[in-house]
C-alpha cells in the first residue's frame, strides 16, 4: 500500500540516494546492537552480580568492555543515521517545493479562479513537508525498526535453542497481531480526520494572506475587530479538526504498551514457572521491550503515513491538474511578428455551469492598429483580451496572429511577442532596474535606463536616494501609483513587443500622473498593434477603432465620430463620464 501510493515520488532520493543509503546502513548497525546486542549484554553481565564464581583480570576487563562497546556502535549508528537522514530530507522538501512550485507556474488562468491563494500556499509549504516525511522518515523507519523487531526476535531464537524452550518466541509472536490491530484501525481514521484537518489548514492560510493584502483597506473601513474574529473562527476550526487527528494519534502507544506489559507479565509468570536463571530472564525481558518498542514506533509511522497521504491528495490536485491551455505537441518556431490579429466566430464561457462571456465574435485588426475596447462591466472587454496570449483558449471559433492560429504556436514564444500594462501595476520586491529588466532580462543598465527615459520615469527615479538600485518594497509599496504604473510602461517599452496590451493604466491615477502615462503610452503605442480596454474615455482618444462591447458581442466599430451620434449604449457610456468630468471640474473650482 505505502509503496505503491508514494512509490512514484521516491525519484526526488535520486539525487541524494548515497547519503540515504549511508543513513539507513547505519540504522540496521543501531537495530543490531538495540535488538540483538543490548539483551545478550544483560544477560552475560547479570550473572556478574549474581554468581559467586566471578570473572577476574582480562576475563572481566573483556566483558565490562563489551558495555561501551554496543553502546558505541549503536550511539554511532543513530547519529549517522539520524543526521543522513535529516540531510536527504531536506534536499527532498526542496525538490518538492520547487517541482510543486514549477507545476503552478505552469498552470493556465481558470486554476487559479478556482483556487484560493492562501490555500495554495499551504500546499506548497504544509503538505510538501507532510509528504517528505513520508518518503524519507518513514521509509527510514520501515527498515530500522523492523531490523531492530528482527534482531531481537533472533535472539530470542538463540536463547530459545539454548533454554531449549520456545514459550518466549510463542508470546512474542502472540502478542504482535494484538499490537497490529489497533495500528490499523486507528489508522484508517486518522486519514479521514487528517484530510479535513489539512483542508482547514489551507482555509487558515488563506484567511490570513487576504488580510496581510488588504491593510488599507481593513484600516479604512475599520474592519480590525472583523478580521480578529474572522481569523479567530479559522484557528479554532483548525485547532478542533487538529486536537482529533492527535487524540487518535496519541492513544495508539498507550494501547501497545498495555499490550506490552500483559506480554511481559505473562513472560515473568512462566519464567518463574520454569525457573529461569537471573541473567537470562533480564535479557528475555530486555528482548521482548526490543520487539515492541518498534512496534509502537512503527504505529507512529502508520500514523505519520495517514496524514502524509492526506496532505498528497492535495497536492496531486495541483500535480494532476489537467492543463486546459497546452502547448502544441510540436509548433512551429514564429517568425517576425506584424501584429495583425483576427478573431473568427470565438465563443468563450468560464466554465459549463456560466452563461457564455463571447459570442460569436468576429474581428479583423490590422498591423499597428490601435483598438480600444468600451462597454459595461462584464460585457467581456477583458475576456476578448485575454484571449490573445492564450490566458484562455477559445471553446469555439479560432484566433490568429498574423494567419497562424494561436494554438499552433508555443506559448512562450506567443507571449514574447507581447508586452502587458495593467491597471494595477505588479511591481516585484527587488530594485526598480530589476523591475524594470523583467521585460529584457539581460538588458544593459543604459538600455533600462533608456526605456525609464520613454516611460517619462527617469527623472523621478534619478530623484531618489539610490536611483535606480532603490529597493520597490512589496508589491512596490514604497512608490506611488504613477510611479508604479511608469516603471510598468518602461518594462514593456524594454520588451519591445509589436502587441501591446494597455488593461485601463490610467483609470485609478490623478490628473498629473495621468497626464505623464497618457504621453509615455502615445510614445508606446508608435508603430505597434494595441488592444486598449478603456474605462476612461480620455485613454482612447488617439485609437484608430473602437470596438463597443455589450453582454459577450461587439455590437459596433468605428471611430468616435462615428460612433456618437449612430450608437445609443456608447454615446451613453460617454455622456456619463462627460457629465461626472464636468461635475468634478466644476467642484474644483
Amino acid at each position: 500500500m505505502f509503496i505503491k501510493r508514494f512509490g512514484p515520488y521516491f525519484r526526488y532520493l535520486k539525487p541524494v540516494r548515497l547519503q540515504f543509503g549511508i543513513g539507513l546502513a547505519a540504522g540496521l548497525v543501531y537495530a543490531a546492537s538495540s535488538g540483538f546486542g543490548i539483551p545478550m549484554v544483560i544477560k552475560v553481565l547479570v550473572p556478574l552480580i549474581t554468581q559467586e564464581d566471578k570473572p577476574t583480570g582480562w576475563a572481566l576487563a573483556v566483558i565490562l568492555l563489551s558495555i561501551p562497546t554496543i553502546f558505541f556502535f549503536r550511539a554511532a549508528g543513530n547519529f549517522v543515521n539520524a543526521y543522513y537522514i535529516a540531510y536527504t530530507g531536506m534536499h527532498v522538501l526542496e525538490q518538492l517545493r520547487i517541482s510543486v512550485f514549477s507545476r503552478v507556474q505552469a498552470l493556465p488562468m481558470a486554476f487559479f479562479h478556482k483556487n484560493k491563494v492562501g490555500d495554495l500556499m499551504s500546499r506548497i509549504m504544509g503538505d510538501t513537508a507532510q509528504l517528505q516525511t513520508a518518503i524519507v522518515k518513514v521509509v527510514d523507519s520501515l527498515i530500522k525498526e523492523p531490523a531492530t523487531l528482527i534482531s531481537a526476535a533472533i535472539y530470542l531464537i538463540y536463547l530459545s535453542s539454548v533454554e531449549n524452550d520456545v514459550t518466549f518466541i510463542l508470546i512474542a509472536m502472540a502478542s504482535i497481531p494484538a499490537c497490529v490491530l489497533p495500528i490499523k484501525v486507528v489508522g484508517t481514521i486518522i486519514l479521514k480526520k487528517a484530510r479535513r484537518a489539512q483542508k482547514q489548514a489551507g482555509e487558515l492560510t488563506h484567511v490570513l494572506n487576504e488580510n496581510l493584502s488588504a491593510t488599507r483597506e481593513i484600516r479604512a473601513y475599520n474592519l480590525e475587530e472583523r478580521e480578529v474574529s474572522r481569523f479567530g473562527d479559522a484557528c479554532r476550526d483548525f485547532l478542533v479538526k487538529s486536537l482529533k487527528v492527535v487524540k487518535y494519534d496519541k492513544c495508539l502507544t498507550p494501547t501497545i504498551e498495555l499490550v506490552t506489559s500483559l506480554a511481559i507479565t505473562f513472560a515473568l509468570y512462566m519464567a518463574i514457572q520454569k525457573d529461569i536463571d537471573e541473567g537470562a530472564l533480564a535479557s528475555i525481558l530486555a528482548a521482548l521491550y526490543m520487539c515492541y518498542q518498534p512496534i509502537k514506533r512503527l504505529g507512529v509511522v502508520s500514523n505519520t503515513v495517514r496524514k502524509a497521504e492526506a496532505s498528497l491528495d492535495r497536492l496531486e490536485e495541483v500535480l494532476h491538474s489537467e492543463d486546459t491551455v497546452p502547448d502544441a505537441i510540436d509548433p512551429a518556431p514564429l517568425d517576425t511578428v506584424k501584429g495583425d490579429i483576427l478573431f473568427e466566430n470565438v465563443s468563450f464561457r468560464y466554465s459549463d455551469k456560466e452563461a457564455p462571456v463571447l459570442r460569436v465574435i468576429n474581428a479583423d485588426i490590422k498591423a499597428g492598429e490601435a483598438i480600444a475596447m468600451v462597454g459595461p462591466s462584464g460585457a467581456g472587454k477583458t475576456t476578448f483580451v485575454n484571449l490573445v496570449p492564450r490566458f484562455y483558449d477559445a471553446l469555439e471559433g479560432k484566433i490568429s496572429i498574423d494567419g497562424r492560429d494561436v494554438r499552433d504556436i508555443s506559448k512562450t514564444e506567443l507571449r514574447a511577442q507581447m508586452a502587458l500594462v495593467s491597471q494595477e501595476a505588479i511591481l516585484f520586491g527587488d530594485s526598480i532596474a530589476n523591475n524594470i529588466r523583467l521585460g529584457k532580462q539581460d538588458a544593459t543598465r543604459e538600455e533600462v535606463q533608456a526605456a525609464a527615459k520613454m516611460a517619462q520615469a527617469h527623472d523621478f527615479i534619478e530623484a531618489l536616494d539610490n536611483g535606480y538600485d532603490t529597493q520597490v518594497g512589496e508589491r512596490g509599496s514604497r512608490l506611488s501609483g504613477g510611479q508604479r504604473q511608469r516603471i510598468s510602461i518602461a518594462r514593456a517599452f524594454l520588451k519591445d513587443a509589436p502587441i501591446i496590451i494597455l488593461d485601463e493604466p490610467t483609470s485609478a491615477l490623478d490628473a498629473e500622473s495621468e497626464h505623464y502615462i497618457q504621453a509615455a503610452l502615445e510614445e508606446l503605442s508608435k508603430g505597434r498593434t494595441v488592444l486598449i480596454i478603456a474605462h476612461r474615455f480620455s485613454t482612447i482618444q488617439h485609437a484608430d477603432r473602437i470596438f463597443v462591447f455589450d453582454a459577450g458581442e461587439i455590437i459596433a466599430t468605428g471611430s468616435h465620430k462615428e460612433l456618437y451620434p449612430s450608437n445609443k449604449l456608447y454615446r451613453s457610456l460617454y455622456d456619463k463620464q462627460a457629465k461626472t468630468v464636468h461635475e468634478v471640474d466644476a467642484a474644483d473650482s
